[in-house]
């Protein structure tokens, strides 16, 4: 059962869609793939981004600006996007999801499994949220830890750091499967060594090298806490051998 519509909006500026989600408690529709698994709501009313401008992709020095509705086959696509990035963008869905899916709807969903997510943690992420009283920027990180942030608020777009190594270590129950666990890990340009983890927490986490002893993962069919702490430490220093670093 999909989700049940009883109003779509389609604005042409950022300011006439978020007067729409202030008078209406609408919900911001990117890809539709978030939207259509929501079936046991009342109607909604949707007010869709297409018509906004935010597919662009731009380079600016040494980040990179995602705009929240590019594809997430634009990320594969694109030669400008960290080849990780790429590789974790094609994982986080099938071929058809991933031509609907954004980078806007990937970090609104907040997916505790989405290797892009993580990916982006790594890459160190800053998102752009327009309010009615302006814009502001903010670490996915903080945001990822308070969702209410985003309340009456559309992501505009990602900013990533480009340049530097990555490496990523994953376990799951088949190669295909969504990882028990995935460790990612980016050095920056300048020597910066941020590591994200998916599979032991609510969201995925930028983690402390010297604190992964302390995580308390969830546990599920899959995995129990202690089997899913010790891949996070496995997993991050299989990362970070690839990157020619140890803890």
């Amino acid at each position: 059962m999909m989700a049940m519509i009883r109003g779509y909006h389609r604005p042409t500026t950022l300011e006439d869609a978020l007067a729409v989600l202030a008078d209406s408690g609408a919900v911001a529709l990117g890809g539709g793939t978030m939207v259509n698994t929501i079936s046991d709501s009342e109607p909604m009313e949707v007010v869709d981004l297409q018509a906004l401008g935010l597919d662009g992709i731009r380079a600016d020095d040494d980040r990179l600006e995602l705009g929240a509705m590019v594809r997430l086959s634009s990320l594969v696509d694109s030669q400008v996007v960290p080849a990780m990035l790429r590789e974790l963008a094609h994982r986080e869905a099938p071929s058809t999801l991933r031509r609907a899916a954004t980078v806007g709807g990937t970090v609104a969903a907040a997916d505790p499994e989405s290797e892009l997510l993580a990916g982006l943690l790594a890459f160190d992420a800053t998102v752009a949220v327009a309010h009615s009283l302006g814009s502001e920027n903010m670490p996915l990180a903080d945001l990822l830890s308070d969702p209410s942030q985003l309340r009456l608020g559309i992501i505009t777009s990602v900013s990533i750091a480009v340049g530097g190594d990555a490496a990523a270590h994953r376990t799951g129950r088949t190669p295909a499967d969504r990882p028990i666990v995935m460790s990612v890990g980016h050095r920056g340009d300048d020597g910066t060594l941020r590591v994200a983890l998916t599979g032991v927490a609510p969201t995925p986490v930028l983690v402390d090298l010297d604190s992964l002893a302390s995580l308390d993962p969830p546990a599920d069919f899959r995995g129990s806490s202690d089997y899913r702490r010790e891949l996070a430490r496995v997993l991050t220093d299989r990362v970070l051998a690839s990157l020619g670093e140890s803890r």
